[in-house]
């Protein structure tokens, strides 16, 4: 408890929302930090840790919390279902809270809404979790590998299954593994007008621990900060938080000064404005996206970097842009996907996955697909991308749209580093896996217009 601000209560609140209100992790846990700035460090780590936490192995708690319980998990009502599951994070994976305070904690919050019947449910079910959470058994890899895969990585079964036949169980579990590590912040070190190395004293000054991302020279992980926000790099807009993978999109594009580059699902508009400085200020970005909302996130950042070249707009990317006909020297389709190449940064789309979901985004990405392809030039460039591992809406949706579109692929092999080169880059496409390439899935294929 802290200036009244219950955290455990901040943390169900978080919980709920993401759960029963569908919310994305990373927006339900900044804003609530946001609603208490007061907040100490040692607490907002604590929320953050807590619900990341939680959500990252609910299905390795919610599998301790079944053992243990007459009433399953998927029976209770929510709130006393998110209560429990915090509870058994901290019991199991938080050394420096005492289990007696985990326990009564929980049976406070449970009274304070409103579950005073409850009470003696949630205190009988953490009491002995805590006495016998070490002799519980778990499955047994031999017997029933996706089951115990499941359970050991938390992850759903059909999504364990599938990534088993399409990778192979080393693999699979290499990215499962990945997916569950806390690993530091990644950023791009913008080099047009700025030095990396001034960047990175800029950072150190100011107590963050700096180390080099792999693959690009300008690319760093960070650590050590209490919020990015109040880093004077980030403030003068000399960093920009990015993965290494979505970085390589610019790199790949390969655009060259005075070009006009068309970003149809830009925000925040990392690529639109890494492209951008690649333009040394000339040329013209052109970052669209779907909503107002979204724009303004893209323009935050033109601000903040003071970009000249780069121009924000809502504009939908499944809806033809006549004026734009012909005119791109090179379109970027970052379409909107599974993203289950971020699981590790965003947990709840590993349990929001479903065929149906699975086959409307296909769809999608092929709409889309087919207006990007009307706007670039006679032998311009398309870049398809997307933050996936799931084949259908990758590799297949490239064949697709090479036999349906006048591109050819065509090699990425020049903008790459030798450790990154393959078969599949010399044809011109890239599958990059957690655990696999130390970055997030990524898909990057590159088209030339015949």
């Amino acid at each position: 408890m802290t200036n009244g601000i219950n955290t455990r209560e901040m943390i169900l609140e978080i919980l709920l929302k993401i759960d029963e209100e569908g919310e994305h992790s990373h927006i339900a846990i900044r804003e609530a930090l946001s609603k208490y700035q007061f907040l100490p460090k040692q607490d907002r780590a604590f929320i953050t840790r807590v619900c990341e936490g939680t959500l990252e192995y609910r299905i390795y708690i919610d599998y301790i919390i079944d053992s243990f319980s007459k009433i399953k998990v998927d029976k209770m009502k929510p709130p006393i279902r998110e209560i429990l599951r915090s509870a058994v994070y901290q019991l199991k994976f938080m050394d420096r809270v005492p289990d007696s305070a985990v326990c009564n904690e929980a049976v406070k919050l449970a009274q304070r809404k409103g579950f005073y019947n409850l009470k003696p449910f949630v205190n009988g079910v953490l009491r002995t979790i805590t006495r016998q959470m070490d002799q519980l058994e778990y499955p047994v890899r031999e017997q029933n590998l996706i089951r115990y895969l499941s359970v050991r990585y938390s992850m759903p079964e059909a999504l364990v299954q599938r990534w088993l036949l399409d990778y192979g169980e080393e693999t699979t579990e290499k990215m499962l593994a990945d997916f569950l590590e806390e690993k530091p912040l990644t950023v791009r070190c913008r080099t047009y007008l700025n030095s990396v190395e001034k960047t990175c004293d800029s950072l150190r000054a100011q107590g963050v621990a700096v180390e080099p991302a792999p693959y690009l020279p300008y690319a760093r992980r960070i650590s050590g900060f209490n919020h990015i926000l109040a880093l004077d790099a980030f403030i003068q807009g000399r960093i920009l938080v990015q993965d290494v993978s979505s970085m390589l999109v610019a790199e790949i594009a390969d655009p060259q000064k005075g070009d006009y580059v068309i970003d149809l699902c830009a925000a925040p508009g990392g690529k639109s404005l890494h492209i951008g400085d690649k333009m040394e200020g000339f040329g013209t970005v052109d970052a669209r996206d779907v909503s107002g909302y979204k724009v303004g996130l893209i323009e935050e950042n033109i601000h903040r970097t003071g970009s000249i070249n780069v121009q924000a707009k809502v504009q939908d990317a499944t809806v033809f842009d006549v004026d734009s006909e012909c005119l791109a020297d090179i379109v970027l389709a970052d379409v909107p996907c599974s993203g289950y190449g971020v699981i590790g940064k965003k947990p709840e789309i590993k349990f929001r996955s479903t065929p149906q979901k699975q086959d409307e985004l296909v769809i999608l990405q092929r709409n889309i697909l087919d207006k990007a392809a009307e706007y670039v030039k006679p032998r311009g460039t398309l870049i398809f991308s997307t933050c996936t591992i799931a084949r259908e809406e990758n590799e297949e949706n490239m064949m697709w749209f090479m036999n349906n579109h006048p591109f050819k692929l065509e090699s990425i092999d020049p903008y790459l580093p030798d450790e990154l080169k393959s078969e599949t880059t010399a044809l011109g496409y890239l599958q990059l896996l957690p655990g696999v390439h130390g970055t997030d899935g990524f898909f990057i294929a590159k088209f030339r217009r015949k």
